[in-house]
């Protein structure tokens, strides 16, 4: 775990404090390609078993944030399937849409909805589109899609639960390709003047976006000072090393007086060996019996 360092609260922002902001994202952490656990792969053959059932989705967006969905609901977040809208509970907003299959899966596997309506996903007929859609889905707290929005509703949400004197936590995933919108840094900008230390923002950083490198496309770094800079307090991590994952969202807020900026570095398409870092494993419109036949043997 790599830690930005903190804005000195009395220092205005100058060439000195600048600089310190740089060095916060010196040398990231990688995210790491050892083997997936058991629940990792079981989570995985369940998007796969979904894409199956509709032949089409998101493969790479929706393996790469598996671990980050996965120790959230497994480790940290308050929440009772039978009850979705308890008003105690923690909040999590997948502002990555298209990703939503990785958290169709966590849903299914926590018992929000059964397993088998992955089977239907795209269908007529199915409550699983391939965006989440509030008010259809089961333990869906905001229909996303359209990017760039689920940080404000987040900031909402965060003080909302002020204003109610409640302690809920709100989580909001973002990719890294998202973050590219100017909504995002307006609703960082409004997280930051309330201190909305329950606020945890996690980005998906897996470097491709589905027009190619975000390196090329529009550079991100440095990424850490930036969240730091809208005062967030940043830290960067493996984004698929369960233990390191958990040890960091398990302490949030990292400054209760701040939101916390989790950076999370992931391999798009983790765990399918062909899809991994390839943009043209964004999306497919149509999967053929031996593209699905080559997603079930990766995950064998």
């Amino acid at each position: 775990m790599t830690a930005a360092s903190p804005l000195p609260p009395d220092l205005p922002l100058g060439a000195d404090q600048s600089d310190a902001l740089l060095s916060a994202s010196d040398a990231p952490p990688g995210a790491s390609a050892a083997p997936l656990d058991m629940r990792s792969l079981h989570l995985r053959r369940l998007i796969v078993r979904a894409l199956e059932g509709g032949g089409r989705g998101h493969i790479g967006s929706s393996m790469s944030p598996v671990e980050m969905i996965r120790v959230l609901y497994d480790d940290v977040m308050r929440y009772r399937p039978d009850e979705p809208r308890w008003t105690g509970r923690d909040r999590f907003i997948l502002s990555k849409g298209h990703g939503c299959l990785a958290l169709y899966a966590v849903l299914a596997d926590k018992g929000f909805f059964p397993e088998a309506a992955l089977d239907d996903f795209c269908r007529l007929e199915s409550f699983l589109g391939g965006h989440p859609e509030y008010g259809k889905v089961p333990g869906v707290e905001a229909s996303t899609g359209a990017l760039g929005h689920g940080l404000s509703i987040g900031v909402g949400m965060a003080l909302a639960s002020r204003m109610r004197g409640l302690d809920s936590r709100i989580f909001v995933a973002m990719g890294d390709g998202e973050i590219n919108e100017g909504s995002v840094w307006e609703a960082a900008l409004c997280a930051g003047k309330h201190r909305l230390g329950t606020l945890t923002a996690l980005i998906d950083y897996n470097k491709l976006q589905s027009a190619g490198p975000i390196a090329t496309i529009q550079p991100l770094e440095p990424l850490a000072a930036k969240w730091e800079a809208f005062g967030f307090r940043a830290v960067e991590v493996d984004g698929h090393d369960v233990a390191e994952l958990r040890r960091v969202l398990t302490g949030a807020p990292l400054d209760p007086a701040r939101p916390t900026a989790v950076i999370c570095h992931t391999i798009k398409g983790r765990g399918i060996g062909f899809a991994e870092g390839r943009a043209e494993w964004h999306h497919k419109a149509k999967l053929s019996p031996s593209d699905l036949a080559s997603l079930h043997r990766a995950l064998a």
